[in-house]
């Protein structure tokens, strides 16, 4: 009996060990957002400029490169947003796939700027929701190039959250349909709100370029308080990443009031407002719209 019990147990299959998740990685926080999105939990998804962390100028640690030389995807945003990310893959001999989630897309031009490092294109077309889903579509098609025995899976997350996302760009046209023309004027901390203008119609201002170091002059300023005063702009805001100091002391010249912050470049943390790219946007305009009413 002992004997035949000795012969099943050798019979039963050997526990398969757990294969290890593959890495992907993402240059800063709207861009990890999305990529969790499409790969799941499938993939172990890295973010390099997390939460509420500029990354126009990030400088990266060991560690972010020990992440990027194990990963067998990249995603970064391209435009001239990270090239520091750029750096950072060329460092490390990164041999696997990269996907620049900017491809494809007509950039529009930089407002050029005194001081701002960007090159000629704005590189923030995330803020037009339609062109966020021409994002999600590179990071699909890289997680299929990366893997394509998930090809399935990626396809089926990518398709539901372009859905959601066209969705969510029609909730926007709705809201800012109910400002009338001349009130669709907001001033921000730097210029990172273009695509989201010029695709639903509101006129953007800032002191600042596109970059969140670039410095405005003195005639800028007192050109945007005159321009605040004589529009009676109520929409003014600044930004969770730019330096609120200039915005703050052209409200008080202009005697306007600031009303909230915006989130252009980062998400916050789990715990804030815009933990995620849809609630960013739906955060953004939940401000947007009541100030520019007035």
């Amino acid at each position: 009996m002992r004997r035949r019990t000795l012969l099943a147990l050798t019979a039963l299959p050997l526990p398969v060990a757990a294969q290890p998740r593959p890495i992907a990685v993402a240059s800063f926080s709207i861009l990890g957002d999305l990529l969790r999105e499409v790969a799941g939990e499938q993939v172990d998804v890295r973010v390099i400029a997390g939460p509420d962390v500029d990354a126009h100028h990030f400088q990266p640690r060991p560690s972010h490169a020990e992440a990027v030389r194990n990963a067998q995807i990249v995603v970064r945003n391209g435009a001239g947003f990270d090239g520091w990310f750029n750096r950072l893959i060329s460092s490390t001999g990164f041999r696997g796939v990269t996907v620049t989630a900017t491809e494809g897309i007509a950039l529009r031009r930089a407002t050029p700027t005194p001081g701002h490092n960007h090159g000629s294109e704005d590189p923030h077309a995330w803020q037009d929701v339609r062109l966020a889903i021409a994002f999600v579509r590179n990071i699909e098609a890289g997680l299929i190039r990366a893997n394509s025995a998930g090809q399935a899976h990626y396809r089926t997350r990518a398709n539901a959250l372009a859905a959601r996302l066209e969705v969510l760009d029609d909730w926007v046209r709705v809201e800012i349909a109910r400002v009338p023309e001349p009130r669709r004027v907001i001033v921000t901390s730097h210029d990172a709100f273009a695509y989201f203008g010029a695709a639903y119609g509101v006129r953007f201002r800032a002191p600042q370029g596109v970059a969140t170091n670039a410095e405005p002059s003195a005639q800028q300023v007192a050109g945007l308080i005159r321009q605040i005063r004589a529009e009676n702009i109520t929409a003014v805001f600044i930004e969770n990443m730019a330096n609120p100091a200039t915005l703050r002391r052209l409200a008080d010249e202009a005697g306007v009031r600031i009303r909230g912050r915006l989130y252009a470049d980062a998400l916050s943390g789990p715990d804030g407002p815009a933990a995620t790219y849809e609630a960013m946007v739906r955060h953004n305009l939940g401000l947007m719209v009541p100030a520019m009413l007035g």
